[in-house]
């Protein structure tokens, strides 16, 4: 079992930055890929960012790419995700997910690809 739980959600006006993390705890963290999704009301999850094992191979939404980055600390056990130059569109509750390592290459983009699921952390832009 791997526990996830996320903090560094809040509310920032457009243009802003906010830093999520996401603290793992349970079985080998560095053994498993891992994922941001968003979740806006009435919307479907979506892919946001993930990260290999490694931290050695990062893919990104095309809606994100170029203002959001995820890295990880094996050792701290944490996964980030910086986001910079938010927009109102950004709003929406952010989870972070564990997948097996052996599933990266083909199932990063799919929510029903990962095991473990944090809480979830609110982001609010403002306009």
């Amino acid at each position: 079992q791997v526990q996830l739980v996320e903090s560094g959600g809040g509310l920032v006006q457009a243009g802003g930055s906010l830093r999520l993390s996401c603290a793992a705890s349970g079985r080998t963290f560095s053994s498993y890929a891992m994922g941001w999704f968003r979740q806006a009301p009435g919307k479907e999850r979506e892919f946001v960012a993930a990260i290999s094992w490694s931290g050695g191979n990062t893919d990104y939404a095309d809606s994100v790419k170029g203002r959001f980055t995820i890295s990880r600390d094996n050792a701290k056990n944490t996964v980030y995700l910086q986001m910079n130059s938010l927009k109102p569109e950004d709003t929406a509750v952010y989870y972070c997910a564990a997948m097996d390592q052996i599933k990266y290459v083909s199932g990063r983009y799919y929510p029903y690809e990962y095991d473990y699921w944090g809480q979830g952390t609110q982001v609010t832009v403002s306009s």
